[in-house]
């Protein structure tokens, strides 16, 4: 079950480890509150309960408190549930929001991740969030792991860096792990089973993960870089002309001259280091240092896709000549901003059949679409 799903990051690199192992993935349900994320969920895992929808609508509890109605449907709806994972909002705690940073009430959503453990009693449960998540005023975190262990969960957290992932950009993210006691093998335990970062990896760069987009035909907006605006016209051609890769202060807007810590904003790429974290800003040279290190633009969304992990094999935007869903050129920023990069949840589902924690039961899953095996494959190849 994938709980505040987005467009499917997380549960794909569940199905990526399965993959290896011969195995699909039967995707009891997933949830989000957003529709265009959801459709492309939908159209990625056709055969996935996918619905949009609050994820507290389907477990609406207390902590501690016996099931609701709600809650009671919705376990009898989905059985057994092997892996629970979620990436509840995370820009209530992000650096980058001067609003409500530490104190919004949309933080409090972490919690649904417990109480939906609390109801479902999943083998394993994995909740991914920004490093700021252990600074909530409400001790989200905290809170999640007393609660996990009172229901007999062995309870890890770490901060993983993605880069230590084979991922090009440099993105940090935390991690819960609870593995449910019964379950947990023996000689493990889940500070063991979080150990999945590879630190004799070479970083990977740019030239690795978008090198060879440089020569595409676009078909959509995919592979078409935003227009920019006159004045950023003229701050990329500067960085070009003299070769430099951070904007003088005199070539910035007012707004961002002077003394100040922004000094990605309006930057240029390199080829041979990794991206700064993508986000939905990926598109403008005014949101962090997103113009591309080999040409006047800033990244394409195929560029940016690549960039968080994904496979060409998975679909943001429909390009056959009927479409079965259309989104608009913000809406695909947004989603690929708000991913989660598929190597996270890849290497830590390939940890955890290592150790022999996921069962491989034949009547636990489905067979999975044959166009995404036969992608597999080519990407595999």
């Amino acid at each position: 079950m994938d709980l505040f799903a987005g467009c499917g990051g997380l549960t794909l690199g569940i199905a990526q480890a399965a993959y290896k192992y011969d195995v699909s993935l039967d995707v009891r349900l997933a949830v989000d509150f957003e529709a265009a994320p959801t459709k492309v969920f939908k159209a990625n895992f056709p055969k996935a309960n996918v619905q949009q929808a609050p994820v507290e609508s389907y477990f609406d509890g207390d902590l501690g408190a016996s099931l609701t109605a709600r809650e009671a449907e919705t376990l009898s709806m989905v059985g057994e549930v092997e892996l629970l994972i979620g990436g509840p909002p995370c820009q209530g705690h992000s650096n980058l929001n001067n609003h409500t940073r530490r104190d919004d009430p949309k933080n409090r959503l972490y919690l649904r991740m417990a109480r939906a453990t609390e109801v479902l009693r999943p083998r394993v449960v994995v909740i991914e969030n920004v490093l700021a998540v252990v600074n909530d005023k409400q001790q989200v975190v905290a809170r999640a792991i007393v609660h996990l262990k009172k229901l007999g969960y062995d309870v890890a957290t770490s901060r993983i860096d993605l880069l230590k992932l084979g991922v090009a950009q440099t993105r940090k993210r935390h991690i819960l792990l609870a593995i449910r006691e019964d379950a947990l093998p023996f000689g493990f335990s889940a500070t063991d089973l979080l150990q999945i970062e590879h630190n004799n990896a070479a970083p990977r760069d740019l030239r690795w993960a978008i090198g060879d987009l440089l020569d595409v035909r676009p078909k959509s907006f995919f592979d078409e870089a935003a227009v920019p605006n006159p004045d950023n016209q003229r701050r990329m051609k500067y960085l070009f002309e003299n070769d430099e890769h951070n904007l003088p202060n005199e070539e910035r807007p007012k707004c961002h001259q002077g003394k100040h810590n922004y000094g990605s904003m309006y930057g240029r790429l390199w080829w041979d280091r990794p991206s700064q974290t993508i986000t939905s800003g990926f598109a403008t040279m005014g949101r962090g240092r997103f113009v591309h290190p080999g040409l006047p633009r800033c990244l394409t969304a195929h560029e940016a896709a690549r960039i968080q992990g994904f496979p060409d094999y998975f679909k943001f935007v429909d390009e056959r000549t009927k479409p079965r869903y259309e989104l608009t050129r913000t809406e695909v920023q947004v989603i690929i901003g708000n991913a989660v990069p598929p190597p996270l949840t890849e290497a830590l589902t390939s940890r955890l059949f290592d150790a022999g924690l996921l069962q491989l039961k034949d009547d636990v899953f489905q067979e999975v679409e044959d166009k995404f095996t036969a992608s597999a494959v080519d990407m595999a190849s």
